[in-house]
């Protein structure tokens, strides 16, 4: 049952037990129970709203919920926005033993802020979908109106479903196409269908034992020990599939000229995958449920492809029908992507580096199935569909450890991986996975090379890597996790996948700093760190302060030691802006002791806010933090206008600052500070009109539904000369959505 909930009702949740009275005076107190994850994920939710991005306008339900065997929690949630569901809005609330908020996974930036009212009508989005369709068109879903948030930012949109043939004619296709309701411009696109580019005698696997199902004198392919996952043959066509029978329980001759064969390879990969996850990882079968998988072959005509459509399998016979594609590592890649999408609320989302990560799971576990089922036909390898020569040439389809040997996957993270096909993109977390399990250089399975200057890796076995890389998955992962996240460090699979080795193997361990290693050999970096022999960590309070031009703002500086004995601490800044110096007295100190920081400013500095970085060096390591100054013109060179100014549609309004007395140039670097209350941003042009007319354009009709504008903007008025009144002139260029100026502030 999915199990809706707002922020205000959480009380209900978690405070409605029943009271239970001791009728025996002598009776001791019975201990409390601890809450059940629903309970004490409900208590987080109210307790740590920030911590998930929470609005006033959200509501969530429960995705899904698991008990760990310490007694810690994992509770997942979908949540929608004024109604709407929210793409890329899922999170993951974990708490401990004793119910106590452990922490999240969220994939949003900020808090939703932004209207729900499409410019867009659903009919232009549908047409538009139609246009971004290859292949024949049998269907086309009626829009959804939705909030895309699958980079972290929301944007009011239309999901519209168009469904049919693929080019070939007969790869089935679902494509889901993503218009701005804005615009109307196609955001994104991704497809539902996720392709791969007894006794049985298989064609791959050799002679192998099958379940099968006997009913009166007949056996069929239906495997009663795996929630009766069946195989069926779909005789070259597309849909009817029957279901494969047999008198004695043979099954096929271990070549293509029995349609057994297949068959028996589709039965054996789905057995061995199902057994995999849960021997393994604890899963329940694919969908964590005990159902089996139906597995279907001989799909089409010479039909070079597999796939997943979210139910079951698929299998084509390959080039020629003389190479079906049901290979272990196949099977176990494809229906892989069906665990994906039933842990992650909608999977990995199918684009990018996120989609990378859902083919790269894949790819992993389809490998670790071939190793798990330790047949010696089909041994366990990293190269993906070795046996099935999709490419005519007898070359796999990828090579875990050395993902560009194919040509177009990715070794090491750049810019480009998140604009690649997530089949290319997939190869560095592929990389990272082979590395975290073999290590670098020279191995048993290939040659893996390292990324850039970093440090090579020992491997700590398939084994851990591949418990981290599920309890990532399981635990960590929401459907728009990267590898690279600079707007929230904290969703992105190298900190999620160090989390799960340090739940775990410890933190610091071995195995947590091979997960950092690997991650670094592959130029994917992060923030973590594990302490040294010696160490401390820095602190600064007060972490701002606000200034004229000309004065002075002072700080504490404080370390405190981590990790061994105290060292000596130099004290340094940074690259500085012209017109601020930095002094620390004493600048030198023993770790665990705190300095004062004065920060001078000259008459001449800009105005505006600067970052100052503070490092703090000893022979072992080094840490910083940053103090962050603001200078502001003096001598009656800023104002506020606190007045709010109502701003109808189509219509042009002004709020003004007197800066009649300021006596000074204004400076290149000018503050203006802008709060507009507004239901759509994408309606309004903001300028900033000087004494003497001439205007700056502050923000021109960018932002779309985005709601309100609460921005400062630095601006060159260095050309200015005369003192008098400033303009907040605000243009309501379209209709509907109105708003106010709430309030401004100027200085020069």
């Amino acid at each position: 049952m999915r199990r809706a909930l707002t922020l205000a009702g959480i009380t209900l949740l978690v405070s409605s037990g029943l009271a239970v009275t001791a009728t025996s005076v002598s009776a001791a107190p019975a201990p409390t129970p601890a809450p059940s994850p629903l309970a004490a994920a409900g208590a987080a939710l109210k307790e740590h709203a920030p911590a998930i991005r929470a609005s006033a306008e959200d509501r969530y339900a429960v995705h899904s919920s698991k008990s760990e065997a310490d007694g810690t929690g994992v509770v997942r949630y979908t949540r929608t926005y004024r109604g709407l569901r929210v793409y890329g809005g899922d999170f993951i609330v974990r708490t401990g033993a004793n119910g106590a908020f452990r922490g999240s996974s969220v994939g949003l930036q900020k808090p939703l802020a932004l209207g729900v009212t499409p410019r867009v009508k659903a009919a232009k989005a549908q047409e538009t979908a139609r246009t971004a369709f290859s292949g024949k068109i049998t269907a086309t879903g009626t829009p959804e109106l939705f909030v895309d948030a699958g980079d972290g930012t929301p944007a009011l949109a239309w999901e519209t479903v168009v469904s049919g043939w693929a080019k070939d004619g007969q790869t089935p296709s679902k494509l889901h196409v993503i218009t701005d309701a804005a615009t109307g411009a196609v955001r994104g696109s991704f497809d539902e269908i996720e392709t791969a580019d007894g006794t049985g005698n298989s064609i791959y696997s050799g002679a192998v034992e099958v379940d099968t199902t006997l009913s009166g004198s007949t056996y069929s392919l239906v495997d009663p020990e795996r929630g009766n996952g069946r195989t069926c043959d779909l005789n070259g066509g597309t849909s009817t599939c029957t279901t494969f029978t047999d008198a004695d329980n043979v099954w096929g001759t271990g070549t293509t000229g029995d349609r057994a064969s297949a068959a028996v390879d589709a039965h054996y990969g789905a057995a061995v995958t199902f057994d995999y996850f849960k021997n393994e990882h604890g899963r329940n079968g694919i969908f964590g449920t005990g159902a089996g998988v139906p597995s279907r072959v001989h799909y089409g005509n010479a039909y070079v492809n597999a796939f997943w459509d979210g139910a079951q399998m698929t299998y084509g016979d390959g080039a020629g029908n003389a190479k079906p594609l049901v290979a272990i590592d196949v099977a176990g890649h494809e229906m892989s992507h069906g665990v994906t999408e039933n842990v992650v609320p909608g999977g990995l989302t199918y684009s990018g580096e996120s989609g990378g990560l859902n083919e790269a799971t894949s790819d992993i576990f389809g490998s670790m199935v071939e190793f798990y089922a330790n047949n010696t036909s089909d041994a366990g390898d990293y190269d993906i569909g070795e046996k099935i020569d999709i490419r005519g040439n007898g070359a796999p389809l990828r090579y875990m450890y050395n993902p560009s040997l194919d040509g177009s996957s990715h070794s090491c993270w750049s810019t480009a991986t998140n604009g690649v096909d997530v089949h290319y993109s997939s190869g560095v977390a592929n990389h990272f996975f082979f590395n975290l399990a073999e290590g670098t250089g020279t191995t048993a399975y290939g040659t893996s090379p390292i990324c850039g200057a970093a440090e090579p890796v020992t491997g700590i076995g398939r084994e851990k890597a591949e418990k981290i890389w599920f309890r990532a998955l399981d635990t960590y992962f929401v459907s728009n996790t990267r590898y690279v996240n600079t707007a929230t460090p904290s969703n992105t699979a190298r900190a999620y996948s160090l989390s799960a080795a340090a739940d775990l193997y410890g933190l610091c361990g071995t195995e947590y700093k091979t997960v950092q290693a690997a991650w670094s050999a592959v130029n994917v970096a992060g923030s973590d760190y594990c302490p040294t022999d010696h160490d401390f960590s820095v602190a600064v309070s007060p972490a701002s302060a606000a200034v004229d031009r000309g004065e002075v703002a002072t700080t504490e500086f404080a370390t405190t030691v981590t990790n061994g004995t105290p060292e000596t601490v130099a004290l340094t800044t940074g690259a500085l802006p012209a017109g601020i110096t930095v002094a620390f007295e004493p600048a030198e100190i023993t770790a665990g002791e705190s300095t004062t920081v004065t920060v001078s400013t000259t008459d001449t500095v800009g105005t505006g806010t600067y970052p100052i970085t503070l490092t703090a060096t000893s022979p072992s390591v080094a840490h910083s933090t940053i103090f962050t100054l603001t200078v502001s013109s003096s001598g009656g060179c800023s104002g506020a206008n606190e007045n709010d100014v109502a701003i109808p549609d189509n219509t042009t309004v002004t709020s003004t600052i007197d800066l009649s007395t300021c006596a000074a140039t204004p400076s290149a670097t000018s503050a203006v500070e802008v709060h507009i209350v507004h239901t759509y941003i994408g309606d309004l042009v903001v300028s900033l009109v000087a004494p003497d007319g001439t205007a700056y354009v502050l923000h021109n009709r960018t932002g779309g539904s985005t709601d309100n504008i609460d921005q400062t903007y630095s601006v060159n008025l260095s050309g200015e000369t005369q003192a008098g009144v400033w303009t907040l002139r605000v243009q309501d260029a379209a209709s509907i959505d109105t708003g106010r100026i709430d309030n401004w502030k100027l200085s020069l």
